[in-house]
């Protein structure tokens, strides 16, 4: 088949048609950020939401419990830096501080601190290192089992409770601290989640049943009665929760980074500026042309010949010269291009008197798996033309 010699034009799309390509686009990054910024919104409407958190009204939360104490005039001061605690505890005779550090924040010296102020010390899940801080005496027993936990003492927040929710941490103690809180499971005997001790004349109270004191679960069983007689012994209640800003004593973000953060942002850097260059480099500069551009139809032919070649569509390359044939085979037989193809087929059978299923075959159903047969198809299509051609010269 011989290449058109004729010249097409080929012209730059528009930023107006550029635009309209690009609208679904930005419509969609555009509805990614209104659900983010919803989503962020719904977030912010909790406000403070860690897990047992007197500002968090969510399930986890502890705002039930604190609002009900300071309806009956308990003074609730919710902390995030130990020097906010100190200060809070003005008066420590008259004073409860819950602690709970469920990251570890505090450092040894620190904890010490916070037994020093000589307020009652109300613990929530305390870690080992917790432990032999505020209660060398205590250790970890794991988690409870899931029947609920009896008194078994007769400290009056466990008392009044009677049974409470097993859900949190249990402990276990010698025969000097005061056991509370235990499962009525065999595995569970020496486990308790309530412990007090006495630590440097520091009352200490150990609170791994911590289920009870949260919003979802605060009316259940006994829990009420538990959290608000734990909670309410004095006037003033501290409700401390450590944050970022007391980590080993640290306030500066940069002192809490890892040694290996500023290395690997480098590395990144130079990862990121190697493969922009590289990527220059194989792209090559732009080039400014003026607009409309003329391109040869040869041109336009050769290259996208060569993209099915580095693509290997043979079929696809194959069926762009069949529909030309087709349709040149059409117009030769005195049929309309717009001619079914079994009616082409049959045509040029009748003028060729071949048959017509050696004609479909070539112009529709024989597939190349090889290059070969794929020039070879090709020059059988243009041996068709050529012979149909020759048949109907007048």
């Amino acid at each position: 088949m011989t290449a058109p010699t004729k010249e097409a034009t080929v012209l730059t799309p528009t930023v107006r048609a550029g635009a309209r390509r690009s609208l679904f686009w930005a419509s969609a990054v555009a509805f990614v950020l209104l659900v983010a910024i919803g989503i962020l919104s719904l977030i912010g409407v909790s406000g403070d939401a860690p897990r047992l958190s007197p500002r968090n009204p969510a399930p986890d939360g502890a705002m039930a419990v604190a609002e009900v104490l300071a309806g009956q005039g308990i003074d609730v001061r919710p902390t995030d830096t130990l020097d906010d605690t100190i200060v809070a505890a003005v008066d420590p005779t008259n004073t409860t501080i819950v602690l709970f550090d469920e990251d570890g924040q505090l450092d040894d010296a620190q904890r010490q601190t916070l037994l020093d102020t000589g307020a009652h010390l109300v613990v929530l899940e305390p870690g080992f290192a917790q432990l032999a801080s505020f209660a060398p005496g205590v250790s970890s027993a794991g988690v409870p089992d899931d029947d609920p936990l009896r008194a078994g003492c007769s400290l009056p927040a466990a008392a009044k409770a009677t049974t409470v929710s097993p859900g949190g941490l249990a402990y276990r103690a010698g025969a000097s601290a005061e056991l509370c809180l235990t499962s009525d499971s065999d595995t569970g005997a020496d486990a308790h989640s309530y412990i007090r001790v006495e630590t440097d004349g520091t009352v200490v109270s150990i609170v791994g049943a911590t289920e009870a004191l949260t919003n979802a679960a605060v009316t259940d069983l006994g829990n009420a009665a538990f959290a608000l007689n734990l909670l309410g012994e004095d006037d003033t209640l501290v409700w401390y929760r450590p944050s970022i800003l007391d980590a080993a004593g640290e306030t500066d973000p940069a002192a809490l980074t890892p040694g290996w953060v500023t290395p690997a942002i480098a590395l990144l850097i130079l990862v990121a500026a190697a493969a922009a260059f590289w990527r220059g480099r194989r792209f090559g500069p732009l080039v400014i042309e003026n607009l409309p551009v003329l391109v040869r139809a040869s041109e336009t032919m050769e290259g996208r010949a060569r993209l099915y070649e580095k693509g290997s569509a043979r079929v696809r390359a194959l069926d762009s010269l069949r529909m030309a044939t087709i349709s040149r085979l059409a117009t030769r037989s005195g049929l309309p291009t717009t001619a079914h193809l079994d009616q082409v087929c049959l045509a040029v059978a009748a003028a060729l008197r071949t048959d017509p299923t050696g004609i479909r075959s070539l112009l529709v159903d024989a597939i190349p798996e090889t290059d070969a047969d794929l020039v070879r198809l090709s020059d059988r299509l243009l041996a068709l033309e050529t012979a149909l051609a020759e048949e109907l010269r007048p």
